[in-house]
């Protein structure tokens, strides 16, 4: 009986210091992990201070740092620094040279790069922003990038979405892959299969249904026309 009392014991003790490790800790103060004050495989919620390089597990709240922040899990608030990698979801504003999230994002990414491999919610600024899944939202940038669906607003030099498109693209050069079904103005304007109006220098489609206005228009499927000086049209 004493036994088994003393095992009964052991093991309430050992859940509850496995909880309280599990525990979000409200501060971390780092330096270059493992130079941390509380251990990468554990979450934080609060405040997130870091010097060079932290990685934490799951992180609420905000993360300020000079160096980089790192999370193998999910982060939600405000994270700025040199650098920021995310491994799972983000929720919030991710600021920094390089913005790196592995999950969903719902927010604000802005940066020089920008890169989401889930999808993403929410507005894309910077020089380089790339999109891996489903887009809803707005991309500002130099060069836009979308592999999967896209439905929103796209401003840049260059935009290249290779999925469906739904919205407005505005560049020097737009690309869609897909299904365009909205307005795409650039000096050249190219679209798989068009659904709307393309207004640009160069204009080009394999499949129009709607209008095109631009010096050259081409219409792949010549109905009625194949190639058109200023305006094309299908319907």
């Amino acid at each position: 009986m004493t036994k088994k009392l003393f095992l009964a014991v052991l093991l309430v003790l050992g859940l509850c210091i496995t909880a309280q490790a599990e525990e979000a800790k409200p501060l971390q103060l780092a330096v270059l992990n493992p130079f941390q004050l509380v251990p990468a495989d554990q979450s934080i919620s609060g405040l997130s201070l870091n010097l060079i390089y932290v990685v934490n597990k799951n992180v609420s709240g905000i993360s300020l740092g000079s160096g980089i922040n790192s999370a193998t899990g999910d982060v939600k608030g405000i994270e700025w620094g040199l650098g920021n990698w995310v491994d799972g979801l983000f929720n919030g504003w991710q600021g920094g040279l390089l913005n790196h999230t592995g999950g969903r994002f719902v927010g604000l990414q802005s940066g020089i790069v920008n890169v989401t491999k889930g999808d993403f919610s929410g507005i894309q600024g910077g020089l380089v922003n790339w999109a891996e899944k489903v887009v809803h939202g707005v991309k500002l940038g130099l060069f836009n990038y979308s592999r999967d669906r896209f439905i929103g607003l796209q401003l840049g030099l260059l935009n290249v979405c290779e999925g469906q498109f739904s919205g407005l693209d505005l560049g020097v050069v737009n690309y869609v892959g897909g299904e365009y079904t909205g307005l795409q103005a650039g000096v050249i304007n190219y679209a798989a299969k068009m659904h709307g109006l393309q207004f640009g220098l160069i204009n080009s489609t394999k499949s129009l249904d709607g209008l095109q206005i631009g010096l050259g228009n081409y219409n792949g499927d010549k109905k009625p026309m194949e190639f058109m000086v200023l305006v094309n049209w299908a319907y």
